[in-house]
């Protein structure tokens, strides 16, 4: 019986990158980044349409919590279906810890420079490195 009830709660949520499908699942909830802050979605929300932001968006499967690192895109709410168009993601329990150390020393490094530097460019570098990190430490990874 509960079980039954769980299946009335879910809602299929897609994450879709211009290479690949990331994420097709069943889940129970799910909260994103957006311009605008946090947003939380559960089965029956209103239809709607947003901007995702660079970030770590969670999902609730089974009872249990899952990370994505996610940057920018849009996401669509309609009848039970989320779907996420981001120009990038990837699941925490796939990220290579390791490499994301790199990239955010390396981003730290730049903004540390005075010269010849692309400011933005490094910013946005260091928030997606740590978006990474932070989807990886949510998966139970620490260190590759």
């Amino acid at each position: 019986m509960a079980e039954a009830q769980a299946g009335h709660r879910l809602f299929t949520m897609e994450i879709i990158t211009p290479e690949r499908v990331v994420v097709e699942e069943d889940v129970e909830g799910v909260v994103l980044s957006s311009p605008e802050g946090s947003f939380g979605i559960l089965r029956g929300h209103a239809p709607f349409i947003g901007g995702l932001s660079t970030g770590v968006l969670k999902y609730r499967q089974n009872g249990e919590l899952h990370w994505v690192a996610t940057d920018n895109g849009v996401f669509e709410m309609s009848g039970n279906r989320l779907r996420i168009m981001a120009d990038s993601a990837e699941r925490g329990q796939d990220i290579n810890v390791l490499r994301a150390k790199e990239a955010y020393n390396r981003a730290l490094q730049r903004l540390e420079q005075k010269h010849d530097v692309d400011h933005l460019r490094a910013e946005l570098a260091l928030k997606r490195s740590l978006a990474r990190l932070h989807a990886a430490s949510g998966e139970g990874k620490r260190d590759a």
